[in-house]
Parts: structure tokens; C-alpha cells; sequence
């Protein structure tokens, strides 16, 4: 694949936004940031790596109002961390964590789910629903003793109910997941690390906080 600087003789017509979106920043916060950009270009320092979903609703610098560099970002279908020495350790999530906590030396895990998840709510599906995206239904598998435990506990509640217990609930599951990993846990034990749980409301603009 060769690329080209992009310039304005682009004209795909379902990616004009996007493209104009580019023209924006190249002409306005690009330019008043050059020194920031230069700054940036030499290395980054986050401090914190966002573990959250795929949803497109869900923007970790908008929610938290960071600047390019101060967020290691972490995006799977539903905020789903396989445990430790499963899928044979090659998933780009172990190498995310493997990158954020030995080399990056962050200090906070923040793992957040959202309100409307499609994941969580793809969980209550059938195989047959869910045929057409088998690798999907593969990755939901890891957040299925999140479901047992809601149909278990919660068997009279709501669809809706059912819903966001389930994603709140998987925060926690997954969070314990990201502390399988030994690097992760020892650097929690030696206090150099801190894990936090966060559930996004979109509607409400509501953040709920749970620590490990």
C-alpha cells in the first residue's frame, strides 16, 4: 500500500467529513499547538492506560477532557479482558497491558463500560442470532459467567434492569480479569499501581466509580 499526504483533492464522498474534519485540525488546533505536537512527537508519558469498549459513543479524551498523551487507550467489544494464559496469552489485549505496565510504567487501570452496551446486550443471545459473527460470539464467551451470575441472582428483573446490572457487573468481572496477569498484580502490591472500575451513563453524562 503506498500512501499520500493528503491534500484537498480528496473527494470520497462518504468520508467528505472526515477529510474536511482533517482540514480543521491541520488548520486550527494543529497550528496553534505546533510546540505541544513537536513535545509530543518525541515520546509520550500517559499515565493512566482507559481500558473501555469499542462502542463509537464512548470517547475516553472527550469523557475525561485528556490531551493527546496522557491516555494509553484500550478498545475490545464489551471492555472484555481475557484472564491471564487464556486464548495461549496471544490476544493484543495481554501485549496492551504487558506495554502500559512494564514499559509505560503507568500509575491507574481504568476500565470503564457504558450504559446501551451492544456487547453486553449480544451476551443474551442466542448461537443462532449470533451466527453470522462467530468470532464475536467466541470473544463474548469470556464475559459468560457475568450472565450466570445475573440469571442466577436476578431472574425477575426487567429486560432493562437485567441490562445494567450486567454491565455494571461485567466491570468488576473484567477488572478482576486485568488483575490475573502477574506484572499487573505485583505492581498493584508494591503500590505502584492503582485499578479502577468507572461506568459511563451516556445519557446522563453520569460516571460511577468502583475501586479494585
Amino acid at each position: 500500500m503506498k500512501y499520500h499526504h493528503y491534500n484537498k483533492s480528496v473527494r470520497e464522498r462518504h468520508l467528505e467529513k472526515l477529510y474536511k474534519g482533517i482540514r480543521r485540525f491541520q488548520d486550527s488546533y494543529y497550528k496553534k499547538e505546533r510546540d505541544f505536537f513537536k513535545r509530543l512527537s518525541k515520546g509520550q508519558k500517559p499515565e493512566a492506560l482507559f481500558i473501555t469498549c469499542v462502542d463509537s459513543r464512548v470517547d475516553p479524551n472527550l469523557l475525561t477532557q485528556s490531551r493527546p498523551g496522557e491516555l494509553l487507550t484500550l478498545r475490545t467489544p464489551g471492555n472484555i479482558i481475557p484472564p491471564f494464559g487464556n486464548i495461549e496469552d496471544g490476544n493484543s489485549s495481554a501485549g496492551t497491558l504487558e506495554f502500559a505496565v512494564i514499559e509505560l510504567k503507568v500509575k491507574d487501570i481504568i476500565l470503564c463500560g457504558h450504559s446501551g452496551c451492544g456487547a453486553i446486550e449480544a451476551l443474551y443471545k442466542s448461537a443462532e442470532e449470533l451466527k453470522t459473527m462467530p468470532h464475536l460470539k467466541d470473544w463474548l464467551q469470556l464475559a459468560a459467567p457475568v450472565r450466570k451470575m445475573i440469571e442466577r441472582n436476578y431472574s425477575k428483573v426487567t429486560p432493562e434492569s437485567r441490562q445494567r446490572l450486567t454491565e455494571e457487573e461485567n466491570v468488576l468481572y473484567q477488572l478482576h480479569n486485568v488483575q490475573t496477569y502477574p506484572f499487573v498484580d505485583q505492581a498493584v502490591k508494591e503500590e505502584r499501581l492503582n485499578l479502577h472500575g468507572w461506568y459511563y451513563d451516556i445519557c446522563k453524562g453520569d460516571v460511577y466509580t468502583a475501586h479494585a
